[in-house]
């Protein structure tokens, strides 16, 4: 089965723990139409670069899914509906990467960004 990542943003004045049972609900959804989740992650509320639907903050949570497209296509139907989901980011990849997602690394843990130049 093609394998994908997603990333969904809530509403910001979701509990965490409503926040976290909007993850299960879609895992469900996908587990019904013959998908599974191989791993989800909760990144917590961060605040975004632009407004959305008058939010300036949201709830992130990843998840690295192996589905089918047709559970795909009903899960991102059932999140478009669902008020609480301000949007959803899908991505088809080869392969799910080991370890945590970037965001949820330590600083130190990260491969080291290039110098700098010098400002004149």
């Amino acid at each position: 089965m093609p394998l994908y990542e997603h990333v969904m943003i809530s509403r910001q004045d979701l509990s965490t723990a409503q926040a976290e049972g909007l993850v299960e609900h879609f895992s469900t959804v996908l587990a019904d139409n013959g998908g599974s989740v191989v791993e989800s992650e909760y990144w917590g509320v961060k605040t975004m670069a632009y407004k959305i639907n008058k939010n300036r903050k949201g709830h992130y949570a990843f998840l690295r899914t192996d589905a089918p497209s047709d559970a795909i296509q009903e899960m991102e139907r059932l999140a478009r509906l669902h008020d609480d989901v301000m949007r959803v980011l899908t991505i088809k990849v080869d392969a799910h990467e080991e370890g945590p997602s970037v965001q949820m690394q330590k600083r130190d843990e990260r491969p080291e960004r290039g110098e700098r130049r010098e400002r004149r």
